[in-house]
């Protein structure tokens, strides 16, 4: 492939904090390469900062089933079907913490669920048009049976119901619409392209 970029063919010319609070909002100012030649007038764009998350999928290979949480997500208000969205496990990976780490702690305290196993698939970004976010993406060997009730952390005002699912049930879910966030559908795809493969090491 003729022109392949990377960072050296940016230059930075101003980064600045526009806002910091729970979230930060930051502006940078740069030019790049050309795919055509030469460099870019300057450019300016905002980027929402917000650190890098975890995302897990928490399957049980001998039953065939999926553990789902479901919980309230005001930013889709106005665009959703409904605000609370069935997804895979996810969070922020804190200061000092491996991803591994934060795949464990989320999986404890929003699905109540300790993970046999742990293995990680690949990375992604969330929506690097506007955000920095990664998401580390990981699959964790549960025993679905043990994934029941509420969770969530009470001072983070979380309120998250678990669902246990078959894998063919969430896979229709994805494909009706009925789950639409981007990670779970990542997550679920996979699955469907690699169930048979984890059943026959875990059979």
């Amino acid at each position: 492939m003729n022109n392949t970029f990377n960072r050296n063919d940016v230059e930075l010319l101003g980064k600045k904090t526009l806002y910091k609070g729970f979230f930060k909002m930051d502006e940078y100012r740069f030019k790049h390469r050309l795919f055509n030649g030469g460099w870019s007038e300057e450019v300016c764009r905002e980027v929402f900062e917000r650190g890098h998350a975890v995302v897990v999928l928490p399957y049980d290979p001998i039953s065939d089933e999926v553990v789902l949480i479901e919980q309230i997500r005001i930013p889709v208000l106005e665009s959703g079907k409904t605000p609370w969205l069935l997804e895979l496990v996810a969070g922020m990976i804190d200061s000092g913490q491996t991803s591994a780490e934060a795949a464990r702690r989320e999986l404890q305290e929003e699905a109540g669920l300790f993970a046999q196993e742990l293995t990680k698939v690949n990375e992604f970004f969330s929506s690097p048009g506007g955000t920095s976010e990664r998401f580390d993406f990981y699959w964790a060997k549960v025993c679905a049976a043990e994934a029941k009730g509420v969770h969530g952390l009470e001072h983070e005002q979380e309120d998250i119901r678990v669902h246990v699912l078959s894998r063919e049930q969430a896979y229709q879910m994805l494909l009706s619409g009925r789950i639409d966030n981007a990670s779970t559908v990542i997550g679920l795809l996979w699955l469907q392209l690699n169930y048979q493969e984890i059943g026959k090491q875990h059979a």
